[in-house]
């Protein structure tokens, strides 16, 4: 089936089948069981710890303290075990839900998608965050200089002591006085310029790396400029691409019928156990999709009934589901998937662009007779449009939906039973 067509996605395929991804994690996540499963798992913690602490205290007791410590951790033990068994059902039940209801899984919600919605109406652009670049570096602080010094002329000797040498004095005082002025001046000149000399280095380095952060600041706003042009352009781009799409499908072009199944299929959300492959192909001449699905094989589908604690071993141990069941199970898997991989594809089409699809479900694997890959066919069916919403899917069996539509269904899909198509399938209403 591989072979043929090749599993492949569209570039809003892909882009959907990411988005439903996550929505489909975030509904496992909402979901009762999931809830079960993270309440019983804190209990096994909780459990777990508590045992570890019952240890550790019985560890340090006294020999009758001891034996009342191992007593209760023992019994702690048997807890945790039993919720972490609880926790393992939980899970299961879970997933044996899940595949039970492949076909309801869909019903709930309508697999028509507006292409609109994949158009991006406006661009988010996370904000701009210069980080130390927007800081500018302290400014350079004047430097404090000391008064100019000011010269003070010796006072004159007056009376008596002018006459009894006074003056001789005063004039040796007055050459003191202006040398130690000047030899002042000189050392204040002196501290002055250096002070100023420092200013002024400092305040050079200072534009020095003011100029560079505004070269980087400058440089990292380009770069954010040219980051938001970047997403605007590419959200054009796209919005464009989506806009030809809309236009293309509403001219039946070929590739954009093929680009929507795409996008349709890559909806389609099957939970992480049984997880489906979608190939399609269009033709416009014959209004038909050939569409193949591969479903995982029997082997990984889960084989366990229920998870029993064994007290005596202290082991967990399984009970295995009888083997009717598991084929029953596997089988009606099987019938469901074929019967929601055509509604899908006709609900979602209300354009009526499809008329007819050629579906087969089958499962890649490996043929042990030569070694090589290969594919089981499990299903082939063709249903017209017109008949097959005719249906009330809510009330129907699948596998009496097929065998009214003609279909080729394999006799054991458990055990890998071709379907026979020897006798052909039809596509009923034409």
């Amino acid at each position: 089936m591989g072979d043929v067509m090749g599993k492949r996605r569209g570039f809003f395929a892909e882009l959907n089948y990411q988005a439903q991804q996550a929505e489909k994690r975030r509904r496992q996540q909402e979901a009762a069981a999931h809830r079960a499963h993270l309440a019983a798992q804190r209990q096994a913690e909780r459990a777990t710890k508590a045992y570890e602490r019952a240890q550790l205290a019985a560890a340090r007791s006294s020999v009758a303290e001891r034996k009342a410590a191992e007593r209760e951790a023992a019994r702690l033990h048997v807890e945790a075990r039993l919720a972490e068994v609880e926790s393992m059902n939980t899970d299961l039940a879970g997933d044996l839900a899940d595949i039970d209801g492949l076909l309801a899984w869909t019903l709930e919600m309508d697999d028509y998608v507006d292409l609109e919605s994949l158009k991006i109406p406006q661009v988010e652009h996370p904000p701009f965050v210069p980080g130390r670049l927007a800081v500018p570096a302290p400014r350079v602080p004047e430097p404090n200089y000391a008064p100019e010094p000011v010269y003070e002329e010796p006072a004159a000797p007056g009376g008596l002591s002018a006459v009894l040498g006074g003056k001789k004095r005063h004039q040796q005082a007055v050459e003191g006085a202006r040398t130690a002025f000047a030899d002042a001046h000189r050392h204040w000149e002196r501290t002055r310029e250096a002070a100023h000399s420092g200013y002024v280095k400092k305040a050079a380095q200072r534009e020095t790396l003011e100029a560079q952060r505004m070269a980087e600041l400058s440089a990292a706003e380009e770069k954010y400029r040219q980051e938001c042009e970047k997403r605007e352009a590419e959200a054009s781009a796209r919005n464009a691409e989506v806009a030809k799409l809309i236009n293309d499908l509403a001219f039946d072009v070929e590739s954009a019928i093929q680009e929507y199944v795409g996008i349709v299929l890559s909806n389609s959300v099957y939970p992480e156990v049984f997880p489906v492959e979608h190939d399609h192909v269009f033709n416009l001449a014959s209004r038909e999709l050939s569409l193949e699905v591969s479903v995982p094989e029997p082997s990984s589908v889960p084989s366990v009934k229920a998870y029993r604690y064994v007290k005596a071993r202290d082991e967990i141990a399984s009970t295995s589901l009888p083997v009717r069941e598991k084929k029953e199970r596997y089988a009606n898997a099987v019938w469901q998937v074929a019967v929601r991989s055509l509604h899908e594809v006709f609900e979602a089409d209300r354009a009526g662009k499809i008329h007819s699809i050629a579906l087969t479900v089958g499962v890649d694997t490996i043929d042990l007779a030569t070694g090589l890959p290969t594919t089981v066919p499990l299903v082939v069916v063709a249903a017209d449009r017109e008949t097959f919403n005719s249906f009330d899917l809510a009330k129907v069996v699948p596998q009496f939906t097929l065998q009214h539509l003609g279909a080729a269904m394999s006799k054991s899909p458990f055990d890998l039973v071709p379907a026979d198509t020897s006798r052909g399938v039809r596509v009923r209403g034409q």
